[in-house]
């Protein structure tokens, strides 16, 4: 009853009381942007992109605590399978759809570009091979280095299945059509590739750039060593665009992963720092 008699006294407590309530609301309408995007993202597919997506799935998960990204591996055509079949949100691929997939409603997001050496155990003597040689040898037609000017050793080779991106880059851009020889030993993914050949005498194979380290031995192709300038420059053709598809349109957290792999921040950070090339960088 003292606040009707006291006019100022009302003013001032409904004044409070409106800037309380009003604080509030502004309050509800600005919670962190971190707590707004949940939810769980899968991929599959390429194991030459993973270089690349895990430090993206550990970046992406800080600013967005409430979504979990998982991403496996098992080959380009797996991942390409499994999203269209609406196994996973993203089919990650080196390579483009098959005619098979095309009709499925997949959408393409090309993220970067990476580029594939051909590797060799390091007592091969070995250190350049022209793209004929490279036919020759993944064809079954040469067996011993000592036919490509190195000392007399049987050829193992050593790469990947049908199921990989790798693969078909490698059967595209060098080998032109031609059948890879049956006589060589699969390994399932990049690393086990270089594994394997890093412990077999004689033993040649490919991998994603990023994989080759001091425990194997890079070769150059056509007289080109691979550098990032070489494939800008058009003189190392040995890469491939690499894809994230979905089916349809991505949303939420789906998309939202896609953008920040896509982004400028995430481009000029991680890209080049794990061994793959921006898009942005490469000749139209």
């Amino acid at each position: 009853m003292n606040l009707f008699r006291k006019p100022k006294m009302l003013a001032a407590a409904l004044a409070l009381m409106l800037g309380v309530s009003l604080a509030a609301g502004c309050g509800q309408k600005s919670e962190p942007k971190t707590g707004e995007l949940q939810g769980t993202v899968t991929a599959s597919g390429s194991t030459a992109l993973l270089p690349l997506l895990k430090p993206a799935q550990e970046e992406f998960q800080k600013k967005h605590p409430k979504v979990t990204v998982n991403i496996a591996g098992g080959g380009s055509f797996t991942g390409m399978n499994q999203v269209a079949a609406g196994s996973v949100n993203i089919g990650n691929s080196d390579v483009e759809l098959p005619p098979e997939l095309k009709d499925k409603g997949l959408v393409d997001h090309k993220v970067a570009v990476a580029p594939f050496v051909f590797i060799v155990n390091p007592d091969v003597t070995v250190d350049n091979l022209t793209q004929q040689q490279y036919i020759d040898i993944f064809t079954g037609k040469i067996t011993n280095w000592k036919e490509v000017g190195g000392k007399d050793q049987k050829i193992t080779i050593i790469h990947r299945a049908k199921s990989s991106g790798s693969r078909a880059t490698i059967a595209q851009v060098v080998l032109k059509g031609a059948a890879f020889t049956d006589n060589a030993v699969i390994q399932d993914s990049n690393g086990a590739v270089r594994a394997a050949i890093a412990s077999t005498p004689g033993a040649i194979g490919y991998v994603d750039a990023p994989y080759a380290d001091n425990t194997v031995k890079v070769l150059a192709y056509n007289g080109v060593k691979y550098t990032p300038e070489n494939v800008i420059n058009g003189t190392y053709p040995v890469f491939a665009y690499e894809h994230m598809y979905t089916k349809g349109e991505p949303t939420g957290a789906v998309k939202a992963f896609i953008d920040y792999v896509m982004s400028k921040e995430f481009q000029e950070t991680y890209v080049e720092k794990n061994g793959f090339l921006p898009i942005t960088k490469m000749k139209k």
